[in-house]
């Protein structure tokens, strides 16, 4: 990677990392705290919450017929999901030991915290659970695809994709022929994280 672009993904990485410091200060103003792994709200905000409550029966009668109907399309995706977080876990606990990766930790992508909300009813919390598991395990999925990418292959394509995960800027330029000199760097800095 030439210099000027790796000062640019620097300024990147740097104004990320600002951003999430900011966001963090904005997230503290709001009315709860986090004690032991738990979420805890105030009272007043707890009542707060309760005043906007749907019931199940309100929440379904305002529901479109065709959303009610497509439900279960949406949760027998759940039955692959789980066999593919199974099979991701096992794969990485494996081949990440051999390969001297550190792990990557599934529950720093896969959270559940949305059922303290009191204004969700229950309906609503199963929707949030599945959210929650689904999109946490595609960016637990897609980082430990990109840390085996980066010891196994680590050059970028030559047509330009939609997404590029986290590690991808310092993949190797697509033909650079030094790739071999370039590939040892890259795992052992992965190794070393």
């Amino acid at each position: 990677m030439n210099a000027r672009i790796k000062e640019l993904v620097d300024q990147i990485s740097s104004l990320e990392k600002n951003l999430k410091e900011e966001i963090d200060k904005e997230e503290s103003k709001l009315d709860y705290k986090i004690k032991e792994g738990k979420i805890w709200f105030d009272k007043e905000t707890i009542a707060r919450q309760k005043e906007a409550f749907t019931g199940l029966f309100k929440y379904l009668k305002e529901s479109p017929l065709l959303y009610i109907l497509t439900a279960p399309i949406i949760y027998v995706v759940i039955v692959p999901a789980i066999f593919l977080d199974l099979f991701v876990t096992v794969y990485q606990h494996i081949n990440f030991r051999v390969y001297k990766i550190p792990i990557i930790k599934r529950s720093d992508y896969i959270v559940f915290d949305r059922h303290y909300l009191a204004y969700l009813n229950m309906i609503e919390k199963i929707n949030c659970l599945y959210c929650s598991y689904f999109n946490g395990l595609a960016a637990y999925v897609t980082e430990v695809a990109a840390a085996t990418e980066q010891f196994w292959c680590p050059i970028k394509h030559a047509k330009k994709v939609a997404y590029r995960h986290t590690r991808y800027d310092r993949f190797i330029p697509y033909g650079d022929s030094a790739y071999h000199q370039k590939l040892a760097k890259l795992r052992k800095e992965l190794q070393q994280k």
